[in-house]
Order: C-alpha cells, then structure tokens, then sequence
C-alpha cells in the first residue's frame, strides 16, 4: 500500500509475480535437516511472494513469511514497543548522537556460518548504497561501524528518537548474509537468522519452513510451517474447516459476526496500526483550492464506508493514529454536512464537474468505498469517474501525478514519524498529493529530532491536525486485523503490525 511496507510503509503489495522459478517449479534448500520434533502448521496466505529478499520485496505476503526467517537488531513487542533482538542490549551518548549496539553472541545463520557485526553493517550499507525502498530510514545517519564483532556503533547526524522502530520495525529492515546476496540466491532461497528457515520453495503452490533448532530465542515448538497461496476467502476458510490448513488471514470481513459463533475455529480481530485516506492531487485545480478539499470531506459518508467496506470491524478516524496509540489527537472536524460543503464550493466559486478517482482492483475495499464517494459528491454537482487499474498501474499513475483523487491504506506504522512525515512534508518522498505548509514542515522537522514524548506528541498532534484541516490527506478509518485459526494452535496471537509470527506456536492433535 502506497509505497511504505507493508506495512512499513510503507506503502506495500505490489507484485505478485515469482522472481527465480518458474510456475510449478519446486526448489529445495540445502541447511541444516535436524528437527525439533514438531507438528508442521499450514497456513494460507492471499497471494504469493515477489521474492525473498527483506531488503526488496515491498508485497505484505513476502513478509508474512520472512517474519519467522529473518531478524532485526531490535524488534516491536506486542505493544509495538522497541525489544532486543540480534542486538541484547544498547547504549545512546549524552549527545544522542552516538549508538552503541552490543549483539548476541552465538549467533548462527541458517547456513551454520556466524553472525557478527559485520553482517549488520553491510546489511544497512547495501540498504543505504543501493538506495533500497527503506534508505530514507537511514537518512540521518553518517556511519555504521563495527569495531568488534559484537559491537555496531550508529553515527547520526542530528538526535534521532525514532531509529529504534526505523531499525527494527519490520522485517525489510533485516540483517541478510553477504554471500546468500552476492549469490543471487536470497531471491529464493533465502539465509538467515530467524526461528525458521525455508526448506522448499514450490513457485505457485507453496512454501515450506523448518524449524531452526539452533535460533538464538530458543528452539520453535512447531517442526515447521507451510504457505499455501490461497486468494479466494471462501476456499481458504472451507479448508480451514475441512483442516486442511490451520491458520489463515484471508478472512471477508462481512464473515467476523458468523466466525464469532463458530466454536470449531478461533478468531483473532486485533485493531491495527494501518489507516486509510482519501488523497486530492493539489498541482491540478480546483483541488489546490483548500476550500474545494475540505467541501469533499464535508460530503463524504463515513459511517457508510466503514460499514460498507469493514462490516464495522473498522474504526473510523478523522487523523491517522488510532486511538490506542499513545500517540493519538483526539480529532472530528468532519462530520458528514452537505450544506457546509456546498457553502465552501460556492466561497470558492466551484460549480461542478468530474473528478477522476483512482481506485485499483487489487485492493476491492478501494473500489466500494468509491461508489460511495461518487453517490456522496453527486449531489454537489460533482460526477466521479471510477478507474480500477492493478496495484502496479496504481502506483505508476499516482507517481506521475494521474489522478484527481486517490484512496489507499499505509501499513506497518510505528513511530509518529512514520504515519505523517514522508506524506506530507514538502521535500517528503511520498507527498504524491503534492501538499506543502510551511508550518507543517517545521513542526515535522522538529518533531524527528525531539526526544521528550510528551513535546513530541505535541509537536506531532500540532502538525496532524494542519494536516486534516487542510486536508492534505482526508482519512476515513484505521482498520482491524482478523485472523482466523484451528482451536488445535496455541500461543499465537494477532498483532496490530500485522507481523506474523509462529516461533512461539504450537499445533496439538
């Protein structure tokens, strides 16, 4: 979704399309073939990878299964609060300037070689010196060194209380192994660290893991994991009862009141971190015109949409953090009022006429919510267009600016910095909208590199709520992840970052 991850952020599914084997093609990895003994849990998941490689890939399912393959330095827990991972502990100078990292010792790659801190630093610098999709993670930082192996030392240039979730908040951020790179073989048969390495890769069915006997947090209790790609709810859930899966994320969102009663299956609906918005392109008129901007988030129905494309397991929100974020700005300006819309169209001497929607078809929830908006502005004299490209076509047409209006989700946010800067800064690499407030910026700007929460927030909730006001971005809800799972899985559990992780799982008879 647009272009974080998935997630993070970073905007996030775009291919679909298996580099380095064929469509039926099985490749088998070699690493190490001891077990831990346990049950192998099948899981389908709606599409297939791009590829395996964390540092590339930007599609949400490739990271559904890197998340139990890969590490990072410092991982989110269940609160999205910053933990050790590959690095057990951490140190920042009296300046903040200068970041200390003390890694794990005994650390192995799948392959048996030894992590070091090597590793880490040619991880962040393939990321920086290729200008990988994260670079911009790295954009106040001077140096990565390693003056031991156990040691990685940060250099950056301004304080930056936000590097902990830029490091560690989702897997593109992993440490990969330089030769698994250089060999090309990270595409498919990736190395890493994590509680599971892949075992089998079948192009277009299936990809299986192994439980990593030797992982670092202990081993897995489950023997290993299997993705299947199953892109139709209705199949993925029949084979959930039928078990021949255990765990699946391809869930209609219309089915939660039904699955809710089923006592045969457990359902996770977690609220997430991901928000949906409604973007004006402002280098065309009249959408350079705040009045126009805020008349259309005047008229738009909310309440519909979210029912409409949520089945109300979504919540509607006016900012973009959710309300169970500490980081949350209590913000409702835009209650549906077509009268007030009308007024602001008429001050701003706009009579009508269409707007061009870009929705995509990979995404339905994009193509529902525009019906609406096209019903909601038509009274307004205002016709919608409805363009339904693919996701990639989607992203083409937003980078070149082709679009009068747009609707699309972020994924994968942690730090405040991640729901507001990149998008609405005026120099920010994701400000397709082409929104620009000399106010914002500098609260933006000074947000990043202050380190009192408390002033922190503050300075965020001042620039969010210009933000909204002037509907750089006008947003309409904070979705839910839902899940669904056989009652013979235990110790899994939905996350509001939407990671996917079976270390601690267990599957029972």
């Amino acid at each position: 979704m647009s272009q974080r991850t998935a997630f993070g952020a970073t905007a996030l599914v775009a291919a679909l399309v298996l580099a380095g084997c064929s469509a039926g093609e099985s490749v088998d990895i070699d690493g190490p073939s001891e077990s831990t003994g346990g049950q192998t849990l099948v899981a389908a998941i709606g599409g297939e990878p791009d590829q395996l490689d964390p540092q590339k890939t930007s599609s949400y399912f490739s990271f559904e299964v890197l998340e139990n393959v890969f590490d990072t330095l410092v991982e989110p827990d269940e609160n999205l609060e910053m933990q050790p991972a590959l690095a057990e502990s951490w140190e920042v100078s009296d300046d903040q300037l200068t970041w200390t990292f003390t890694l794990r010792s005994g650390v192995t790659f799948h392959d048996g070689s030894e992590f070091t801190s090597e590793d880490v630093v040619y991880s962040y610098e393939r990321i920086i010196d290729e200008q990988l999709s994260n670079a911009w993670k790295f954009s106040s930082v001077t140096d990565v060194s390693a003056p031991d192996d156990t040691t990685v030392v940060i250099t950056v240039a301004q304080p930056t209380p936000n590097l902990l979730s830029n490091l560690g908040g989702f897997k593109g951020m992993a440490i990969v192994e330089q030769g698994n790179v250089e060999s090309g073989d990270i595409t498919t048969a990736p190395v890493g660290t994590g509680p599971f390495s892949v075992a089998e890769y079948t192009a277009g069915d299936h990809i299986t893991l192994a439980a990593n006997p030797d992982y670092w947090g202990g081993a897995p209790e489950l023997g290993g994991v299997e993705y299947r790609f199953i892109s139709e709810p209705a199949t993925a859930l029949a084979a959930l009862k039928a078990g021949d899966i255990d765990w699946t994320d391809v869930v209609p969102a219309q089915q939660v009141g039904e699955l809710e009663g089923d006592d045969a299956l457990t359902l996770g609906v977690t609220p997430s971190s991901d928000y949906w918005y409604l973007a004006l392109n402002e280098a065309k008129e009249p959408w350079n015109d705040v009045r126009v901007r805020q008349a259309i988030a005047y008229a738009i129905d909310r309440d519909a949409i979210v029912q409409a494309v949520s089945y109300g397991t979504a919540a509607q929100n006016q900012l973009a953090i959710p309300e169970q974020s500490f980081w949350y700005t209590p913000y409702d300006e835009y209650s549906t009022d077509l009268d007030r819309a009308r007024a602001l169209l008429d001050e701003a001497g706009f009579t009508g006429g269409t707007l061009d929607m870009l929705a995509t078809s990979d995404y339905p929830e994009t193509v529902t919510a525009a019906q609406i908006i096209a019903a909601n502005l038509e009274p307004l004299g205002i016709s919608v267009e409805i363009r339904q490209p693919d996701f990639s076509t989607w992203l083409d047409e937003q980078n070149s600016g082709n679009f009068d209006m747009l609707m699309m989700g972020w994924l994968g946010n942690i730090d405040p910095d991640d729901f507001y800067y990149s998008q609405h800064h005026t120099d920010g690499t994701s400000n397709a909208q082409k929104y620009s407030n000399a106010e914002v910026d500098e609260l933006l700007d000074a947000a990043r590199v202050e380190t009192d929460p408390d002033t922190r927030k503050d300075l965020y909730g001042q620039a969010a709520t210009i933000i909204a006001d002037e509907a750089s971005y006008i947003y309409l809800y904070n979705p839910s992840v839902i899940q669904v799972w056989s009652p013979a899985v235990s110790g899994y559990e939905t996350r509001a970052d939407r990671a996917i992780r079976f270390r601690e799982t267990a599957l029972t008879d």
